[in-house]
C-alpha cells in the first residue's frame, strides 16, 4: 500500500487531522505531540482519538508519525535542558499508548561541545530511561544534516545509540531526504548505495519511515532548508525513485516542504501518479 501524509496541525483535534489528510489524499500524516517551540501539551481527548482510529481503520490509514517538539535536546551540556527533554519524551511516549502501533519520532539532538561520543551515550541513557518492552509505540531517530553538533549526521552515530538500547526492538529511523542529502549521502544519484550503507551499517529492518523533501543545498552543505518537491537540488526523479523502491515503497512518507495544504495536495498527487504499486 502507498501511504503518503504530511505534517498537520493537531489544534484542532484528532479526528479532524484524518478529516483534513483525507480531504487533501493523503492516507497518513504526521503531528507535533506538542507545540513545536514549547513544552506543554493539551490533554487527551479519548473520544477524539477514538473517532480518528474508527477513521484511520474505515479508510485504510497507514502508521502515524508523531514529532517531537524541536525544543527537545537529550545530549545538552545542561541539566535542565536535559531534563525537560526527559519530561517531553516520556510523557509523549505515555500519550502515544491512546494511538497505540504508531512511531513517534525526535531528532537525537545536539551535544554541543561535549563531542558526539558523550552526546550518544547521554542520549542512550535517557532512552534507557524511559522506553519500556509494553510499550506499542516505536521511537524513531530522525537522520540529521549535520549542522552544528547535531549527533545522527552518519548512520555510524544512530547505530551506536541503537547498539546501546536495552529495547532495541522499540526503535528505529526515519530518513529524511533532505537531510541525508545534507549529511554527504547521495540518495539522488545513488539511492542504490545508500541504502546498502544504511543496510550494512544499521540494518534495513530498522527503518520506519521517511520524510520527503528536496534541499535547498546541495549534496554534503549540511544545511537543512527544505524545499518543495522537484524545486531543489534532488530532483523529482530522486522521489518518484524513492517512492518506488522495493525497500522502501512500503514505508509510511512524509511531506516536510515548505507547503500550504493546497500544496501538499499536488505534491500528494504527483507522487501517487507516479507510484508502481
Amino acid at each position: 500500500m502507498f501511504t503518503i501524509g504530511c505534517h498537520l496541525s493537531a489544534s484542532k483535534g484528532f479526528k479532524n487531522m484524518g478529516e483534513t489528510a483525507l480531504s487533501i489524499g493523503a492516507n497518513t500524516f504526521a503531528f507535533f505531540t506538542r507545540n513545536p517551540r514549547g513544552g506543554a501539551a493539551k490533554a487527551i481527548d479519548e473520544a477524539d482519538v477514538q473517532a480518528l482510529i474508527e477513521l484511520m481503520h474505515e479508510h485504510n490509514f497507514g502508521k502515524l508519525v508523531a514529532h517531537a517538539p524541536y525544543t527537545v535536546n537529550p545530549c545538552s551540556e545542561s541539566q535542565k535542558t536535559r531534563d525537560f527533554a526527559h519530561m517531553v519524551l516520556s510523557e509523549d511516549i505515555k500519550r502515544m499508548e491512546y494511538l497505540p502501533g504508531n512511531y513517534y519520532n525526535f531528532h537525537p539532538g545536539s551535544h554541543l561541545n561535549q563531542g558526539a561520543e558523550k552526546g550518544i551515550e547521554l542520549i542512550s541513557a535517557m532512552l534507557n530511561d524511559i522506553i519500556t518492552p509494553e510499550q506499542s509505540t516505536i521511537v524513531l531517530l530522525e537522520t540529521m544534516a549535520g549542522k552544528g553538533s547535531e549527533v545522527g549526521r552518519t548512520f555510524e552515530e544512530l547505530k551506536a545509540i541503537i547498539d546501546n538500547m536495552k529495547y532495541p526492538q522499540k526503535i528505529g529511523v526515519c530518513m529524511d531526504s533532505c537531510h541525508v542529502s545534507d549529511g554527504g549521502y547521495d540518495i539522488a544519484k545513488d539511492l542504490e548505495g545508500v541504502l546498502a550503507e544504511f543496510g550494512r551499517i544499521i540494518g534495513i529492518d530498522k527503518l520506519k519511515a521517511m520524510h520527503l523533501n528536496d534541499s535547498m543545498n546541495p549534496l554534503g552543505s549540511h544545511k537543512d532548508r527544505h524545499a518543495k518537491i522537484g524545486e531543489g537540488h534532488l530532483g523529482t526523479e530522486a522521489f518518484i525513485n524513492i517512492i518506488n523502491h522495493p525497500k522502501l515503497k512500503d514505508l509510511p512518507f512524509i511531506l516536510e516542504t515548505p507547503n500550504e495544504l493546497s500544496g501538499y495536495a499536488r505534491e500528494i498527487k504527483l507522487l501517487r501518479e507516479n507510484y508502481q504499486g
